[in-house]
């Protein structure tokens, strides 16, 4: 280190902040001892620091589902912020199973990660709950708790955002894709059935169960449900998939059966990954900041790696709608 602090003209304890990541450091200087870093080949001995200051280097992220490409732009944005912290990033699936979050709390109150992004998908079944003291925790999503700092979507707002702009567009018969059912009854589901259901009680419209399709959210699953309903009760107006994922699987089935989009049926989805905006046509979806969110969260974490004790927060970020040609735009 010693050497590093003399290449970069630094003292070595400049050289300790830049590789810690946690005192701030002018961008200038911090080039400088990255690039002396690198000149060097220096590695830090992160056992050695850990045994230091009682931390790894590491966080965990937690998602349900890895394979969602939701998912996979959610931990793209979080492994790159947490590098600019210069912290690790171990990514898990839950797999929404609670008993998977129990050993990931497990593993940081070991200080074998400093803190945890954990995204349940039911607050009753979260190792949250059931799992006793906790570590620095973050949770990202809709299951709404005051045990921990949370970052979250108004999902409430913005699916009933998406809906009011569907009946705007003229739309009276709105299926919603994705929906609560018995066996899928999550946080979001929940939301966003909400928001779907207070637009249409806004617009005077009545509610009607046929027009609400639970199914798992996955393409497949949405695809074969808008199969089905489209056999036992026509076309919809226009179709509001709870993710973009759902969305681009009823565009196929549509497209399957013959119809317009959106001619005969618009689409809008929710998350705007990037595959809704080259599908055919380009979907209309709710949009947030992908990266403020990950921000968001990370610094809530750090607060809480540094200040065990710091008030709790929970914060939003906002969303935007993105209309497409999927519905017309």
């Amino acid at each position: 280190m010693k050497d590093v602090a003399q290449r970069a003209g630094v003292s070595p304890k400049t050289v300790s902040n830049v590789i810690n990541g946690v005192v701030f450091v002018r961008d200038e200087t911090r080039e400088r001892v990255l690039a002396a870093l690198t000149e060097l080949d220096y590695v830090p001995n992160l056992s050695a620091r850990g045994l230091r200051n009682g931390r790894s280097g590491v966080i965990a992220l937690a998602l349900p589902d890895l394979a969602t490409a939701y998912s996979a732009e959610t931990a793209a944005a979080f492994v790159e912020l947490a590098h600019e912290r210069g912290w690790g990033v171990q990514i898990e699936q839950t797999g929404a199973e609670p008993h998977r979050e129990a050993e990931l709390i497990s593993r940081a109150r070991a200080h074998l990660v400093d803190g945890l992004v954990l995204n349940p998908v039911r607050l009753a079944e979260s190792a949250i709950v059931t799992g006793g003291q906790l570590p620095p925790v973050v949770l990202i999503g809709e299951v709404q708790q005051d045990l921990v700092d949370s970052v979250s979507v108004d999902s409430v707002a913005a699916a009933r955002d998406m809906t009011a702009a569907l009946i705007a567009r003229g739309h009276r018969r709105i299926l919603a894709l994705g929906t609560v059912r018995a066996d899928f009854d999550t946080a979001s589901a929940r939301s966003r059935t909400e928001g779907y259901r207070q637009a249409l009680a806004a617009a005077g419209l009545p509610h009607d169960p046929v027009l609400e399709v639970g199914v798992p959210w996955t393409p497949g699953d949405a695809a074969a449900a808008m199969r089905a309903h489209l056999a036992r009760h026509g076309a919809p107006d226009a179709i509001f998939a709870f993710t973009d994922s759902m969305a681009l699987g009823a565009l196929s089935e549509l497209w399957r059966a013959g119809l317009a989009v959106p001619a005969d049926v618009a689409v809008a989805g929710f998350d705007d990954v990037v595959e809704g905006r080259f599908a055919s046509p380009p979907l209309s979806t709710v949009s947030f900041d992908r990266r403020a969110f990950a921000a968001t969260a990370l610094e809530l974490l750090e607060r809480r790696i540094l200040d065990r004790d710091a008030p709790r927060e929970r914060r939003v970020v906002p969303h935007a709608l993105a209309f497409r040609a999927s519905t017309g735009d």
